[in-house]
């Protein structure tokens, strides 16, 4: 079934570059991060997954675990390491889950159920759907889903800027405006009357339109 936003996140058990996880334990009271590639020894694929290395600690501090999936096996994981982390100046110093049976991209509707075979023989281009991105919350919820086209590399100071909204909106009755950064004003939900607001922000908050009122970000 096509997976949507608010439903469960699939759990699994799968062989990773740091042992086997059990998705929902691994997550546990955390967030989590997980963005998929459809082949090892790929060029925009072995830049992202640097990225991300260099970015580790940025999710660390959101309490965000990050995790890898790309449509071959832990083996492979291991040596496309290499590779990374010469062309990239470091390595994945997060789990990668090696799916050659294919079993998480099905799960995730990233494949077709009916796709038949495994990793071998199955090339990118086969593969191009598993370009997606999830964030899931401690409920194990699914927060966020985007799906990137082959040719265009993720926006992973923008993932954090994401996360930064829904964990802040997640404990605030606050929605985030466009192109909203972490201290930028906020706005207050229509669900939350003038009189709600007040015992909420006593300090106010600008009236644009009844239903757009700006307010200094609440502290997380």
């Amino acid at each position: 079934m096509p997976l949507r936003l608010g439903a469960t996140a699939p759990d699994f058990t799968a062989d990773t570059t740091e042992g086997s996880i059990q998705f929902h334990d691994w997550i546990g009271d955390s967030w989590a991060l997980l963005f998929s590639h459809p082949k090892d020894f790929t060029p925009v694929c072995t830049t992202e997954l640097g990225a991300v290395a260099k970015l580790k600690s940025e999710f660390d501090k959101r309490n965000v675990k990050v995790i890898g999936l790309s449509i071959d096996s832990v083996e492979d994981h291991i040596s496309w390491s290499k590779d990374i982390e010469e062309t990239q100046g470091i390595a994945p110093n997060y789990p990668m889950i090696g799916d050659a049976d294919l079993k998480v991209a099905k799960l995730y509707d990233m494949l077709p159920e009916d796709t038949q075979g495994d990793a071998k023989g199955r090339t990118a281009a086969d593969n191009m759907t598993v370009r997606n991105v999830y964030v899931i919350g401690p409920d194990k919820q699914i927060k966020l889903i985007i799906t990137y086209p082959m040719a265009t590399g993720r926006n992973f100071d923008e993932l954090l800027r994401v996360i930064d909204s829904l964990q802040l909106t997640s404990s605030h009755q606050v929605a985030t405006p466009a192109n909203w950064n972490h201290g930028d004003d906020c706005i207050i939900v229509p669900a939350v009357s003038d009189e709600a607001a007040k015992a909420k922000y006593p300090d106010g908050w600008k009236t644009l339109k009844p239903y757009l009122r700006l307010v200094k970000q609440p502290n997380k």
